[in-house]
Parts: structure tokens; sequence; C-alpha cells
């Protein structure tokens, strides 16, 4: 039965609702542990651009899966819901209730729906795709998945090119398509079984009262950091020399832009107005996530960023809906 199933929590929302902000606070009322669901916060020395927690933070509450990969490095849904998994199962064995807190959706969705074993990550062929793609651009590369894998292809815009550089990484690296692998394993039962057959699972989205009020708050955090040196931090990486912008860390919002602005490509009005934009499309993609989402708590915020009476409103109302589950009922809180 599902109440005797250990439980979990997943905070999720659009960038710039709080997110780390009210998970922090519900740790102070519930004994849970932190895992980070975010493809940015997972690189070490992307910080300020990241709105990572600081050190200090990190330090008093820890968050798994923050830091574990070099810059450098890819890192896929596949691996995040391995490492989810086992660090869900690490919490959840000492007894306390893992919380999963960020914007990546499709992350989520990797543990919502579960994902089968798809074939590991080919760092050569990968750098093979970002080279194509670098001469001759991701509509291209598109055109290039269409022709061997139409089925998945049909799903992805032109541009989603982290999802379009894995297909081809798939098929050029086995000869066989995504959308192939996905029938064969459904048909063979060999999917990882989703998360919620094995937690008691409360999901809770963040949702701005309206959009406005979060674009006002995407500009307030930009504004806040390139006050705390997000330009010397992109600019450090810059200097690296082993860099570049096809990579998924520099293809992350802001450091794309900065990037660009330290390339010579555009000025740094361009920048600053650029990387807004770019929150902004992001925040909406993961709204367009949310609104589909299933059995999804809501929670509307209503307020600037930074006004700790309405983190308290906030704080209230997500325990609120907590306490309604019986497993929570039975914490010592």
């Amino acid at each position: 039965m599902i109440e005797t199933l250990p439980p979990a929590i997943f905070l999720m929302g659009p960038t710039a609702t709080g997110k780390t902000d009210l998970a922090i606070a519900l740790r102070e009322h519930l004994p849970v542990e932190l895992i980070s669901v975010d493809s940015a916060l997972i690189y070490r020395g992307m910080d300020i651009g990241s709105a990572k927690p600081p050190a200090d933070q990190l330090a008093a509450v820890p968050h798994c899966l923050i830091n574990i990969r070099d810059p450098s490095e890819a890192y896929s849904a596949a691996e995040f819901a391995r490492d989810a998994r086992q660090a869900m199962a690490e919490i959840s064995a000492a007894g306390r209730i893992p919380l999963l807190v960020g914007g990546t959706m499709l992350y989520f969705k990797s543990l919502l729906d579960g994902l089968g074993n798809m074939p590991p990550a080919a760092p050569a062929i990968r750098a093979e795709i970002e080279d194509e793609a670098a001469r001759r651009g991701w509509p291209f590369m598109h055109e290039l998945l269409a022709a061997v894998d139409p089925e998945t292809a049909k799903l992805l815009h032109p541009n989603h090119s982290r999802r379009i550089q894995r297909a081809l990484e798939v098929y050029r690296t086995t000869g066989k398509t995504l959308s192939q692998f996905k029938r064969e394993q459904a048909s063979a039962g060999s999917e990882i079984d989703p998360i919620a057959q094995r937690y008691q699972l409360t999901q809770i989205g963040l949702f701005p009262h309206c959009r406005a009020l979060l674009h006002r708050r995407i500009a307030q955090r930009f504004e806040i950091m390139l006050a705390q040196g997000f330009e010397e931090e992109v600019r450090e990486l810059y200097r690296r020399g082993d860099l570049h912008p096809d990579l998924p860390s520099m293809r992350a919002v802001g450091y794309r832009q900065m990037w660009q602005y330290l390339s010579g490509e555009i000025d740094y009005p361009a920048m600053a107005n650029m990387a807004q934009a770019a929150t902004r499309q992001l925040a909406k993609r993961q709204l367009t996530w949310l609104r589909n989402w299933p059995a999804l708590e809501q929670v509307f915020i209503d307020s600037e960023a930074g006004q700790p009476e309405k983190m308290a409103s906030l704080l209230s109302e997500c325990l609120k809906i907590l306490e309604k589950r019986p497993i929570y009922k039975k914490q010592d809180r």
C-alpha cells in the first residue's frame, strides 16, 4: 500500500521563484535532506550565474548533486536519475525524507516516469557532433536526426541542442535510433520503475501570481548576480582554454550570453538584455511543463524576492500540504 512506502518530496518551479530558500526553510521543520535538481548547479566553478547557494550555506545545509562535475563534462538525465535514486535510497535508509528541489524539469520527469538503460555517453562521438553543430548549426543537425530517426526528431525543436545531440550520439554509437531503444525496452519491460512505485510522493509546484512578477524577479536576480561578480566568474572559465560555448555547461542561460560578451560578439547592454530574455524563455518552458504536471500541489508566489514575511507564508502553505499526508503526521518536527 502507498502508505507503507517511504515519503519523498518534489519541490519544483520556474527559475527565480525562491525554491532553494523555501527548501532550506522546510528543513527547519521536517526531517528532510536536499537533493538538487538543476543542470547548472552540478558544475564546479559556476556559482554566481547558477544562483548556487553560498559555500557557508551549503556547509550548514548540504545538497546532494551540487558540484559533481567539471564544466568540461556532460551530464545526462539518465545519469541524474541514477544518482538521484541512490541519494534518495541513502536518505530514506537513514530515516530522513528526500526533498528534491530545482527547475530542471527533464530531470524530474526522468525520475517520475522512469528511464530505460540507454547507452552510456560517448565523449568522442559527442565532440564530433558538437564540432559539426558549431560549423553548420543545430537546425541542420535536427535535419540529420530527422533523416535517421524521424520519430524522435518530431518531438524536438530544431534548437533543442542537448536532446538532438544525445539522439545523434546514440545512433552514431550503436547504429540504433533512440526511439528504437525506447520501443525495445518498453516491449521487454526493462524500463526502470517510476519513482512513485517506490515512494509516497508529494509534488509541490511554485507558480508566480502573474508573468510580470516573475519577470521582475528575474531582472532583480540578474542585477544581483552582476553585482556579485558574475562577469569575473565567467571570465575565469573563459581563461581556462578548454571550454567552449557548445558545451552543455556554457549553454546555460546567462553563461552563454556572458561568454558572447567576453568573446566580443555582443556588447555589455546586449549581454544583459539577452541573458534576461533567455531566462524569461526558460521560465516560460518550465511553466509549460508544470501546467501539465500530474498530481501537482500548486503554491502561488505574489511578492518580490527577499520579503521574509512572504517566505513565512509560503512555508506555512507548504507545511499544510505536507501535513495532509498521514506519513508526515507521524514525524517528530
